[in-house]
């Protein structure tokens, strides 16, 4: 199949259904992808940018499911079964990919985000109830193993720790250097040797390398087969503060949307095509486009260091490393592609690049312009979340490619925008280009969420008897099957009742000639509820002043409520770990800063204004005086805003005496 031009192929495709002897689990997936060519590459790893060329490690897929097997049974050994997890706290390493697929066999793997702080990790690790935990070994310039020693104490469920030696895929000066390191912190630990210092004594812990060098490469131990049914995964949703929702997903799901992918995609996936990973292995986007699909359908992965993108020199060296492996394809967010366009291609040879898919945000018109005219390489935007496995829409490869499109939806995949009344229930299908919630359904579609009570809202009924996930994004359908994003429902700023796609101001700013990377979110205002600001990184070289941008907006923004209030130039925007603009960190700043600006107008000009976020109850603030009389202050300025908050103020002291005695002043309810 040669992939997917239009709607019409798409809907081809569904008329033929899926195939009766789609395999059941994960594992028979790759199983299958290897025995196309078990000599073809299957997985090349570079440690740093430095070894791109001369120094890469390579796994065919003989090798490749060999580990993954040794990988299985190693875990069954230390007592997973079906319904245990795994949980692994690891960068990029091929060590990675055998962990995944290798839980995923066995029990449920449960991917955590090393970028988190400790407390984070711990938190996500008792939520997902793991019993064995797959982190990094002591390596000179990192701290992930710090992070996580100091909350092993603080998970009980877990019995089992598993070391990765980032040393192995070092050499020379710094291998010796980072032994050297763990002989003092952690010594090396092998099966039966020596417990690392400061392990709680109840925890078992694993060399990776020793530990799977005595299990069977041939075959599973485990003596019951995963069903399509079985959980195969936990992936958290969400940014990099707070308690991330944990996705649980089956390996039903994980098989049909790489099977719906590789149809959509076709002979650009598959036996003799080089796929570059450089998105985190955390995230489902890296698991699926730069694992499961390429891996199910035999085609070479590249990781590229196991920071990926965020590697030093990796984007500064990308089109070399194109030219050096021959890469078809790679998958990125828009900040990477805006990091890229300061790249020149120079005498590199890219020709081998078919084209690059760019998803987790909406990418700006003028930059995928812009990318496309400079490099010659076609970027297909696609749509997807991490409830519906991965992928559920892209623009086609062989047909059309609508800038500022989400795509045509893959094969298999229900995709829809329904009218919901004020309460989110179905009143109907929407009509051809008009805007509504977009819901999914298929057999991708993950089962629900850990903690039950954040499955509250997120299913929706259509009266059609289907399960419909309400993906919380608001969209429209065109007359060729097309899909837009207008707006993302929470992400909407709201300014006197008129709705604001940030995009309105985004789309302009990337427009300017000094702007590398803008985000518009919205500021709490007494009065209007909302008011539009932007936030903007320059381009390497450049200047422009905030006066500037505004002025050059004012000829660029018809709709006059949408123009910013505020332009805010900053040295770096907070970014996710997968490289997209984490838009809650410029909200809580905006907060801050119009609750602070409202206190002082109001008189009060020394409180501390503390923002307390919860995943269920949103926004309240506490509020800590110096002075009892200044509360009624406080009060009349914050009652103005839609948060609920608290008071402490601190009594003045008898006597000139240095006692305080605190008093709590509840806020308005919400």
């Amino acid at each position: 199949m040669k992939g997917v031009a239009n709607i019409q192929d798409v809907r081809a495709m569904e008329a033929h259904g899926q195939p009766a002897d789609l395999p059941t689990n994960t594992y028979e997936m790759i199983c299958r992808g290897a025995a196309i060519d078990p000599s073809a590459p299957a997985l090349s790893f570079f440690a740093t940018v430095d070894d791109y060329y001369a120094n890469p490690e390579c796994w065919t897929y003989a090798e490749l499911l060999r580990d993954i097997t040794r990988t299985a049974n190693m875990f069954s050994r230390l007592g997973v079964q079906r319904g245990s997890v795994v949980a692994y706290v690891l960068p990029n390493l091929p060590e990675t990919h055998f962990v995944i697929w290798g839980a995923e066999a066995v029990g449920i793997v449960c991917a955590i985000n090393p970028l988190l702080e400790a407390a984070a990790i711990g938190e996500l690790l008792n939520a997902s109830g793991a019993t064995v935990l797959v982190t990094l070994a002591p390596f000179p310039g990192t701290d992930l193993w710090q992070k996580v020693n100091s909350i092993l104490d603080d998970i009980p469920s877990l019995k089992h720790v598993v070391l990765v030696d980032l040393a192995e895929h070092v050499t020379g000066e710094r291998r010796a250097t980072a032994f050297n390191r763990q002989r003092v912190e952690c010594p090396r630990p092998l099966d039966g040797g020596d417990v690392p210092r400061d392990i709680p004594a109840r925890l078992v812990v694993h060399d990776f390398n020793a530990a799977i060098a005595y299990e069977s490469s041939t075959s599973l131990t485990a003596r019951y087969q995963m069903k399509a049914d079985d959980v195969s995964s936990f992936f958290c949703t969400g940014g990099t503060t707070g308690l991330p929702k944990i996705a649980m997903r089956r390996h039903g799901n994980e098989v049909a949307n790489a099977w719906s992918a590789g149809q959509f995609f076709g002979d650009s996936v598959g036996p003799g095509k080089t796929m570059f990973c450089g998105l985190p292995l955390f995230h489902v986007n890296a698991a699926m486009v730069t694992g499961l699909l390429p891996f199910s359908r035999g085609a070479h992965v590249v990781l590229g260091t196991p920071q990926g993108y965020r590697a030093e020199r990796v984007v500064a060296r990308f089109w070399q490393i194109v030219e050096r492996y021959r890469v078809n394809f790679f998958s990125g967010v828009p900040t990477l592609y805006g990091s890229l366009l300061d790249v020149p291609i120079g005498g590199c040879d890219v020709s081998s690049l078919e084209y690059a898919l760019c998803g987790a945000a909406p990418m700006p018109a003028e930059l995928l312009r812009s990318f496309q005219a400079r490099t010659g390489i076609r970027i297909l935007e696609g749509y997807g979340l991490t409830e519906g496995t991965c992928i559920s829409s892209a623009n086609p490869p062989l047909g059309e490619r609508r800038p500022g499109s989400i795509g045509l939806p893959l094969p298999g995949q229900a995709m829809k925008a329904v009218v919901v009344d004020e309460n989110g229930r179905y009143l109907r299908d929407c009509a051809v280009n008009e805007p509504g919630q977009l819901v999914i359904s298929g057999p991708n579609v993950f089962s629900g969420y850990a903690r039950p009570e954040q499955n509250c809202g997120i299913w929706m009924e259509l009266g059609d008897g289907g399960r419909w996930l309400n993906t919380g994004d608001i969209g429209r359908c065109d007359a060729d099957g097309y899909f837009w994003l207008t707006g993302r429902k929470k992400e909407l700023i709201i300014r006197g009742g008129h709705n604001i796609d940030p995009a309105a101001i985004e789309e302009p700013l990337h427009r300017h000639p000094a702007v590398q990377i803008a985000a518009a979110v919205g500021r709490p205002d007494m009065h209007a509820g909302e008011l539009p600001v932007a936030y903007v990184q320059l381009k390497p070289g450049t200047t422009a002043t905030e006066a500037e941008l505004v002025e050059f907006l004012r000829h660029e923004i018809n709709e006059r409520a949408a123009c910013p209030k505020g332009i805010r130039i900053v040295d770096a925007m907070p970014l996710t770990g997968v490289g997209k603009i984490f838009k809650p960190a410029l909200r809580r700043r905006e907060t801050e800063d119009a609750l602070k600006t409202a206190l002082v107008a109001a008189g009060v000009e020394d409180a501390t204004v503390s923002i307390i976020e919860d995943s269920s109850r949103g926004i309240s603030l506490h509020v800590d005086l110096p002075d009892p009389a200044l509360e009624a202050l406080v009060t009349s300025a914050l009652g103005r805003f839609p948060f609920a908050f608290s008071v402490s103020a601190a009594a003045k002291p008898p006597n000139n005496l240095d006692s305080q005695e605190a008093t709590e002043v509840p806020g308005r309810p919400r």
